[in-house]
């Protein structure tokens, strides 16, 4: 029975009312219906009516027509983000998909059940038909209310032919299977197999919009097993199935693709967002790459750098957004930060800070958990992690980046009586890294010594000094991190 509160909604029924009394049909269709007849609340809702969209627009004049699917976003001004605007779309059918993403054309019907019948799955084709006396009239053509009481996807009609029609409903199977917890009936599940190679033909930013919508799921790990599963993964991700059986060393108790996995896991447990996800996911997707040699003394030295370079790939091709993209790519990169309490510096903290960023430093220690569950160990915070957490708050105040120097650019300007020119960036940088080393010499009148001693030198020592100043600082710290990663294999 379906959940009749959520039929009462205000925005829901005006729109509905109107559209009834101006003689013409109204039916709530997809997923907000599926929702209702499971109990659960509408995330957005859809609208279906015999009206074409000219005459729709006539009953709301405050509404906007701007594509050629018959869809009228008509504004309610509603203050629920959910009902601020509700989408109106014209019965219609769809010809065919020559280039298996978009129909060739679209045709307004007359009828509900010749709209249901170019849906997806049976759980998405079913419509709740609206009544000026009665609440509703169910109209399930295909028996999805049945499936969704069995927790099956199955596809309308012949799943060879939906999956022709438009090959994106293979990644949404997948997704509505992760996101439902739903399992997918057998013929439909046998057809994704089939078809599977079609999703080369699939714009990479509607692939990126399912991928997302799984991997934000309560069941995004096993969404990936099983896109691996039906041979879905390697048209999206094909870098992660490299490491499928790459088995690791005597630190590591699973495969690559399974650490992989396992480290996702921890991070839908604990609800991260997105990005750090993303970074679970696709942390290690370097070390099949970086492998040398077999058993427990393999090593994957540098996986981190290769991993870093390949999810930028992996995130561009599917046409991330930028922002994302960078915030991945500097987790992956940094996640095998040391934190050995007799090897980190307040010096190394603070320049671990300022590579990663304050902004970031929460989420990179929140990765390294994901990464150290994923490995088999029974806690996700060691001592070691904890009392590294206390060092980098302890410097968190200190100066990290020039910005944050007792002076800047115009200082030195004004003391060396000079116009702007890269010098001032030299000094900066070799003020910095001093600074770095010891916070007790961020007072201005340290630094406007060590300006005035500075300037005594040519452009070319200066450039040279601030290079040499920030590569000899660098090496220090990794030297430091690449002993202790030798000992571990990484």
């Amino acid at each position: 029975m379906p959940n009749i509160k959520e039929l009462e909604k205000p925005e829901i029924k005006k729109i509905s009312q109107a559209l009834l009394e101006a003689g013409f049909e109204v039916c709530l269709v997809g997923g907000c219906v599926r929702d209702i007849l499971s109990n659960k609340e509408p995330k957005d809702w859809d609208i279906a009516t015999n009206a074409k969209p000219e005459e729709t627009q006539k009953i709301f004049s405050d509404s906007v027509y701007e594509n050629s699917f018959g869809t009228v976003a008509v504004k309610t001004r509603s203050d629920d983000p959910k009902f601020k605007i509700i989408e109106i779309t014209t019965y219609r059918s769809e010809g065919k998909y020559t280039d298996k993403r978009h129909p060739d054309e679209v045709k307004f019907t007359k009828t509900i059940n010749e709209d249901l019948a170019r849906r997806d799955f049976t759980i998405n084709a079913i419509a709740l038909k609206m009544d000026l006396d009665n609440p509703f009239e169910l109209i399930d053509p295909f028996r999805g209310t049945q499936d969704i009481d069995k927790k099956i996807i199955r596809a309308v009609g012949n799943p060879d032919e939906r999956f022709k029609e438009d090959a994106l409903r293979l990644m949404r199977a997948i997704r509505f299977r992760a996101q439902l917890d739903f399992n997918i009936e057998k013929e439909t599940e046998e057809s994704i197999k089939k078809h599977a190679s079609l999703l080369e033909l699939v714009s990479k930013e509607r692939i990126r919009d399912e991928f997302s919508k799984m991997l934000m799921t309560n069941k995004a790990t096993e969404g990936i097993e099983k896109m691996q599963e039906l041979g879905i993964l390697k048209y999206v991700i094909p870098e992660l199935v490299e490491g499928i059986g790459v088995s690791q060393n005597k630190h590591h108790i699973f495969t690559v693709f399974e650490h992989n996995l396992k480290s996702l896991g921890y991070a839908v447990a604990k609800n991260f967002i997105l990005e750090i996800r993303l970074a679970a996911l696709l942390h290690d997707v370097g070390k099949a790459k970086s492998k040398r040699g077999e058993g427990e003394d393999a090593t994957f030295y540098g996986h981190q750098v290769i991993g870093a370079r390949m999810a930028e790939k992996i995130l561009d091709r599917l046409h991330f957004s930028k922002v994302i993209i960078k915030k991945v790519v500097l987790l992956i990169r940094e996640h095998m930060f040391v934190y050995d309490p007799e090897a980190v510096t307040d010096a190394g903290a603070r320049r671990l800070l300022r590579r990663v960023g304050k902004e970031n430093i929460d989420d990179l220690f929140l990765l390294r958990e994901a990464d150290r569950i994923g490995s088999g160990v029974p806690k996700a915070q060691p001592y070691r992690l904890r009392h590294l957490k206390f060092r980098i708050e302890k410097v968190s105040k200190d100066p990290i980046s020039a910005k944050m120097l007792q002076v800047d650019g115009t200082d030195i300007m004004r003391e060396l009586n000079m116009k702007p020119s890269p010098r001032i960036g030299y000094i900066l940088s070799v003020l910095l890294e001093e600074v770095l080393d010891d916070p007790s010499l961020n007072t201005k009148d340290y630094l406007i010594n060590k300006i005035k001693q500075l300037n005594n030198l040519k452009d070319e020592q200066l450039a040279e000094m601030s290079k040499f100043a920030k590569k000899s600082a660098d090496e220090a710290q990794t030297k430091t991190e690449e002993e202790i990663k030798k000992k571990y294999f990484v």
